[in-house]
């Protein structure tokens, strides 16, 4: 992992997000959807290893990031 990547993964967390989990491209809205319905701000992150958590099959998803994105919440702060 280079420190551009973890910068970008402390980044994040600095920034009050919570990674939720890694989901298919074509669903990631209806989850976006959900967590917007519950109050919370949603960002999709492309795929990289260090926001892999660390029981999801990694090489599989990697192999194919492009069709992955990790969904990423906050409490919506009503700005």
């Amino acid at each position: 992992m280079t420190g551009e990547q973890e910068s970008r993964a402390q980044g994040l967390e600095a920034q009050g997000w919570t990674r939720q989990f890694t989901t298919d491209i074509e669903r990631a809205n209806e989850y976006v959807e959900l967590y917007e319905s519950l109050g919370n701000e949603v960002r999709l992150e492309p795929v990289t290893p260090e926001l892999l958590a660390a029981e999801e099959c990694a090489a599989c998803i990697l192999a194919a990031r492009e069709r992955y994105r990790v969904i990423c919440t906050r409490p919506d702060s009503g700005i």
